[in-house]
């Protein structure tokens, strides 16, 4: 079965969402790096911690993941200091 949408692995980095984790305090510079960013294409990339299996069995209704999808879980300040750099739809 084809897909509506389809993320494209060719796709460049182009400018952050928001702040970085460093900036927020959510980070020590190591490897705590949660981050927002837009790709060349318009889709957005997220890093965040990969908490698919702790979810997996807890989904809402209708929420579904594919085998090839992860659940990761930001920290809400940093989605809130993006909101200035997403546009309205």
């Amino acid at each position: 079965m084809e897909r509506r949408w389809e993320a494209d692995p060719s796709a460049l980095f182009v400018r952050r969402l928001g702040k970085s984790a460093q900036e927020l305090g959510n980070s020590d510079e190591r490897d705590q790096c949660p981050d927002i960013w837009q790709l060349d294409n318009g889709d957005i990339a997220v890093i965040g911690r990969d908490l698919t299996s702790a979810y997996r069995s807890r989904l809402p209704a209708g929420v579904t993941l594919a085998t090839d999808e992860r659940l990761v879980v930001i920290p809400g300040n940093m989605l809130s200091a993006a909101k200035a750099d997403i546009p309205d739809a």
